[in-house]
């Protein structure tokens, strides 16, 4: 088990440079990664019957503790990064298919990532995790809302079909996660080491199979798409932390809502993409599950640091 734990810190450490490495080899030789494509749903559906297997009734009795916190940080997740992807869209004039791939990945909940990255930035753990539990539970009706009101000025977008990819894709892998807990307990607790391994296997390969899927496309537009991915998750960090300040929050609290609210579930926006719409609309998910595995442990190493800074503070004035 220790061999197993190792190897899952290790792929979670080095999670962003498999990605990267999956996208140059699927934009140097992409077809032999295109057939990935018709995995994506499967590949996504492993991750969220991981988690699943991993959420606890602890995880959700935060919000009766503290409903505050935990409302303000669903509200700010499902209102913060759709805004700025409408905006960044309109800003940028960008193409239909990327506008909406944008959109895509602002309107989808939380990530697993930002739990993590909240922990290592010392902030507020159990809320983060609790936030990231809500928003996915309620993805399979506010996802959809959200894209259907928002990228419809660009492409037809179908509330119906939407709806049904996010429950077949996160609702059910989740229940059946939970389900999984009770049923082989003993089995689920040897295996929760290696579903880190296993989630950065899943969303690489995802990422593969979007880049190979549209590598004239991101030859021709990726640097525009990578400067909007970028001004995206910046923001999504910095009108989370203000969000949390403008409600003074603890610090702890300001630092898991900005991460919870900048790092999305990228996977589950390119799986929307590749079966609703063009390949190319993918590519911001792709761009974007790389480039916040980069940006995550930048911003939790710099809060840890300094967190660590005012506690030596506190015990000199103490």
């Amino acid at each position: 088990m220790n061999a197993l734990q190792k190897i899952g810190k290790f792929a979670g450490n080095t999670f962003a440079l498999w990605v990267l490495v999956a996208a140059g080899l699927a934009l140097w030789m992409p077809n032999n990664f295109t057939w990935l494509g018709n995995y994506i749903t499967p590949l996504l559906g492993i991750v969220m019957f991981g988690m699943g297997m991993t959420l606890k009734v602890e995880d959700f009795k935060l919000i009766m503790k503290e409903p505050k916190r935990v409302l303000i940080g669903i509200v700010s997740q499902f209102v913060i990064m759709p805004s700025l992807a409408f905006a960044l869209a309109k800003l940028f004039q960008l193409q239909p298919e990327v506008a909406v791939g944008v959109i895509l990945v602002g309107c989808c909940p939380g990530g697993t990532s930002s739990n993590v990255m909240t922990f290592l930035s010392k902030g507020n753990t159990a809320l983060s995790v609790t936030i990231t539990s809500f928003t996915t539970l309620l993805a399979p009706l506010v996802t959809p809302a959200l894209i259907y009101l928002l990228a419809s000025e660009w492409l037809p977008v179908s509330f119906s079909a939407m709806f049904m990819s996010v429950v077949q894709v996160v609702l059910i892998p989740i229940i059946l996660g939970i389900i999984a807990q009770f049923v082989f307990k003993p089995l689920v607790a040897k295996s929760v080491d290696i579903l880190p391994t296993v989630s950065v296997i899943a969303i690489v390969l995802i990422v593969a199979a979007v880049v190979s899927g549209s590598r004239d496309k991101i030859l021709e537009t990726g640097l525009l798409i990578f400067a909007v991915v970028i001004l995206h998750n910046g923001l999504g960090y910095l009108f989370g932390y203000l969000i949390g300040k403008l409600f003074k929050m603890k610090y702890e609290d300001k630092k898991a809502i900005s991460i919870e609210v900048g790092m999305q579930n990228s996977g589950l926006g390119a799986q929307l993409a590749m079966a609703h719409f063009n390949p190319v609309s993918a590519v911001p998910s792709a761009i974007f599950s790389f480039w916040h595995n980069i940006s995550g442990p930048i911003l939790a190493t710099y809060w840890s640091s300094r967190a660590s800074k005012m506690a030596k503070e506190e015990e000199k004035t103490n």
